[in-house]
């Protein structure tokens, strides 16, 4: 018969780490002062060296070297120290993931600039009365660790963004547009190509691969897109549109509000923009599944 180790027995050679020790001793890394780390933790300086050296102790090892000019981490509290931070962090989402456990009538959605997701929102209190759906607007950049750290449920936004941990389900595509001033030379044109903008400059963003995205880089014929100056919002874009210093491109969608200076013009021969529900991979609650449904049901391009 195999062996195997029962979850009532310790593991030889493991350790029962204090989580406690464990945030005493990074915040006392964050500080490199004990001093410092003792204020911010609003305990004792001679109580927070102990707590550590209790630590030390636990595992073994020696983490900290008192100097002169405060305290450096040994070559065992470097390693040891990004393990701790992985640590607090999987506790945390632990912990939260048992509370939206033990409360499964309620959740929050996420959504980014330019969609809609009241219909699928209605769609699920209608379906759920005793539930509550909550509803919060979330930057581009932040999609990913949004739905990761539990601070939303399901996101309804655009491709491309970090997938890893996610269940993403593509629920339509939109064409995408060029936004120019209402006197530019493209203005008015029944559409435009990759080739009548290839010497245009294109906003970029702070993530590479959505500004890629935007900007079609790598482009068709091997040149490099022309540099275009960073943004982060959608209102962004378009002042700099009008103030002449770039063209830019967005979703269909998005184009329809556009402010009076501006107008937008097709492009065709380009993949579209894919509007998507993100949820975390493993998430089994009632309502995340209703919410889902809902998307797929009730969110379109016209919604």
């Amino acid at each position: 018969m195999a062996d195997f180790v029962s979850d009532s027995q310790p593991i030889p050679g493991t350790v029962d780490l204090d989580l406690r020790l464990v945030r005493y001793f990074t915040v006392v890394a964050e500080h490199r002062h004990f001093g410092r780390a003792a204020d911010a933790l609003h305990i004792t300086q001679p109580s927070l060296s102990r707590q550590v050296q209790r630590l030390e102790r636990e595992l073994g090892a020696r983490l900290l070297d008192r100097t002169p000019q405060g305290t450096r981490l040994t070559e065992a509290g470097e390693v040891f120290l990004a393990e701790a931070k992985a640590l607090l962090r999987a506790a945390s989402q632990a912990a939260v993931r048992a509370r939206a456990a033990a409360q499964p009538h309620r959740m929050t959605v996420g959504f980014t600039s330019g969609i809609i997701v009241t219909p699928a929102v209605r769609a699920v209190r209608h379906r759920h009365p005793d539930a509550e759906v909550l509803t919060t607007h979330l930057t581009w950049d932040d999609v990913h660790h949004a739905l990761l750290d539990h601070r939303v449920d399901a996101v309804v936004t655009r491709l491309p963004f970090r997938t890893e941990g996610l269940r993403v389900t593509v629920l339509y595509d939109e064409p995408r547009v060029l936004i120019v001033p209402l006197d530019h030379r493209l203005a008015g044109k029944e559409a435009v190509t990759l080739d009548d903008i290839a010497d245009e400059r294109l906003p970029r963003t702070a993530d590479p691969v959505r500004s890629a995205f935007w900007r079609f880089e790598p482009r068709p014929d091997g040149r490099p897109a022309p540099d275009g100056p960073l943004i982060e919002a959608v209102e962004d874009k378009f002042e700099l549109v009008a103030a002449g210093e770039s063209l830019a491109v967005a979703a269909q969608s998005v184009g329809r509000v556009l402010r009076p200076d501006l107008t937008m013009v097709p492009l065709e021969g380009v993949e579209p923009s894919h509007v998507v529900v993100a949820t975390r991979a493993n998430d089994r609650n009632r309502l995340v599944t209703a919410f889902r449904k809902a998307a797929r049901d009730h969110l379109t391009l016209d919604a």
